[in-house]
Order: structure tokens, then C-alpha cells, then sequence
């Protein structure tokens, strides 16, 4: 029988579908694979496999899916790994261990090009890998000591960010590159780092880039608008003008770009190179999840309620 997820740690986990299953990841240490009609097809106990998990709020990273395989990275307080396993099956295809991480609590994402697939993790170090096997590709540093956000690709960029001590980067990364990717001292940019910025990285929500811009949010509510080819500064302002607390990680549809606070308001602002507010609109209930958009529909998770929101 599947054991619910203890209170205190049932912190930030999303299940991913495929069409013919949906994966679920609990703080218990199961991945577990439903086909449609809720029925179980496969479990596997990777906290029982792969050591306890023992810190407050649980790793914190969902499951993502690549060419047949569910890739979950597991930066537990001991024996941290990303891993990959078959989703017919759930067969470990391969395991990686992650040496001198530390628990942080971001989502993988999968960068795929024509010098090959990466699959790259936020982390107190930042690290690529194969992801049909599992190889260390590159690494990149110095980065918070806690890592949250998920990276983001677009038009062959990676952007990654991080806003706890001892710094709080943003980084904008070219793929394709091996090694050691970190810049010499007092650099910005370099042949595989496309432009960093050691101050202004966010910490739980992550950043989103549309249409030429890269938006980061910041707990309180700031908002930094960057020309996501060379980093430079668009703008700074508060959403809504008046800030607040924020851990979900803005959503765009239509031109516009979502913000919705931890006091259940989402704020509404117009994608570009100018700050302008088109509309407040109020759920009064706590917001801790990331908004979701599909097939023209708003979806808004509070801590009581589902709501679907759309044009009849």
C-alpha cells in the first residue's frame, strides 16, 4: 500500500504524465507509476534502496521524463544521486552519486540540441550529465548553498538561478561545452558562459523567459525584467506595486505573465520591455503551488481549493 507523505515534508513534489501514465514521487522515498484509470503498474522504494530520507522538508524535486526514462535528482543529506529509470518497468537504467551536495530541493531539466542532450541540475554545485547515461558532462560554480529553482532553456541558453547565502547568481550557460565551466575570477562571461550576474538570483520561485526576456521573482516579490541574450537590466519593479510573499514561480499564456502570491492574488502583467499591471484579480486562499496552463484554461491550486479558470 502507498504510505501518504508525512506532513512536515510534503514540500514541493508534482507528478508528471506521459499519456500513459502519471509518476508520482512522495517523501517516503516511492516513485510509483499509475496508468489513466488510477490503477498501480510498478513501485519502487528508492528510500529503502538508497538511504534515508531524513531532512525536514524532504528533497523537494519532482520527477521529469526523457526518451522512456523517469530522471529524478535526490540530493538527500545522505548519499544524495540523480537517477533514471525505465518507465515500462521501473528498471534503474543508472544512477549517478553526487559527491559533497548537499539537500536542495530543484527540479531537473533537459536541454536537447544538436551537440547532444544534457541533463542539468541546480545544485550547490551546478551539474550536466547525459541523460541516457548518466555521465558527468560539465560543472559550474560557485552557487547558493541551497538550490531551488529549475533551470530553464531557451533558444539554446540554459538559465539558472539561486538566491541563498553565500551567493545568489543567475547564469546564463551555452550548452555543448565539458569540463569545469566555472569563470576565472572577476569574469562574467567566457566561451561557455554566455553572462552571469553574482547578485539578483532568486530563491524559491523559478524564473520564467518569453519572448526574448528573462523575468525572476523574488520571495518578496520583486521582479527583474533581463534581456536574456546579453543580461542587461530591463527593469526592476514590485508586482503589483506593492510586493508580498511569493512561492510560485510565474506562468505565461497569451502575452502576459502570471504572478500569484502567497495571499492567493495574481497579479496580471504584460509580457515586454515596460512594467504594466493589467489586472488584480483576488481567490482568497493560501498559494504555495505553481499556477498551471493548458488548452486555454488557468489552473490555481490553494490550500483548500482547485480552480479552473477560463472563457466559456
Amino acid at each position: 500500500p502507498l504510505r501518504p507523505a508525512r506532513r512536515e515534508s510534503a514540500c514541493g513534489w508534482r507528478a508528471v504524465a506521459d499519456g500513459e501514465r502519471v509518476y508520482a514521487w512522495f517523501a517516503t522515498g516511492q516513485l510509483v507509476a499509475l496508468d489513466l484509470a488510477g490503477e498501480l503498474v510498478w513501485q519502487r522504494h528508492l528510500g529503502r534502496d538508497h538511504g534515508a530520507y531524513e531532512i525536514v522538508w524532504g528533497h523537494s524535486s519532482s520527477p521529469i521524463i526523457h526518451e522512456g526514462l523517469v530522471i529524478l535528482q535526490a540530493d538527500t543529506q545522505h548519499e544524495p544521486f540523480v537517477a533514471a529509470l525505465d518507465v515500462e518497468s521501473g528498471r534503474e537504467v543508472w544512477r549517478a552519486v553526487r559527491e559533497d551536495e548537499i539537500s536542495t530541493f530543484a527540479t531537473p531539466t533537459v536541454y536537447t540540441g544538436p551537440d547532444g542532450n544534457e541533463l542539468i541540475t541546480n545544485g550547490t554545485t551546478i551539474r550536466a550529465y547525459d541523460p541516457a547515461t548518466g555521465e558527468l558532462l560539465w560543472v559550474l560554480g560557485p552557487n547558493s548553498e541551497l538550490a531551488i529553482a529549475t533551470p530553464v532553456v531557451s533558444e539554446d541558453i540554459i538559465y539558472l538561478t539561486a538566491g541563498y547565502p553565500p551567493v545568489r547568481p543567475v547564469y546564463a550557460v551555452r550548452p555543448g561545452h565539458r569540463g569545469d565551466l566555472s569563470l576565472i575570477d572577476g569574469a562574467t562571461a567566457s566561451d561557455a558562459v554566455a553572462w552571469s550576474a553574482n547578485r539578483g538570483g532568486t530563491y524559491i520561485p523559478t524564473p520564467i523567459v518569453y519572448q526574448g526576456y528573462l523575468y525572476t521573482t523574488a520571495n518578496n516579490g520583486r521582479l527583474t525584467c533581463y534581456d536574456a541574450r546579453t543580461g542587461q537590466i530591463v527593469y526592476r519593479r514590485r508586482v503589483g506595486g506593492v510586493g508580498g510573499s511569493y512561492s510560485a514561480s510565474p506562468v505565461v499564456a497569451d502575452g502576459k505573465l502570471y504572478f500569484t502570491s502567497e495571499d492567493g492574488d495574481t497579479y496580471v502583467v504584460r509580457a515586454g520591455p515596460e512594467y504594466e499591471l493589467l489586472a488584480t484579480n483576488e481567490l482568497g486562499g493560501i498559494v504555495m503551488a505553481n499556477p498551471a496552463v493548458s488548452d486555454g484554461m488557468l489552473v490555481i491550486r490553494t490550500q483548500g481549493h482547485v480552480y479552473g479558470i477560463a472563457e466559456e
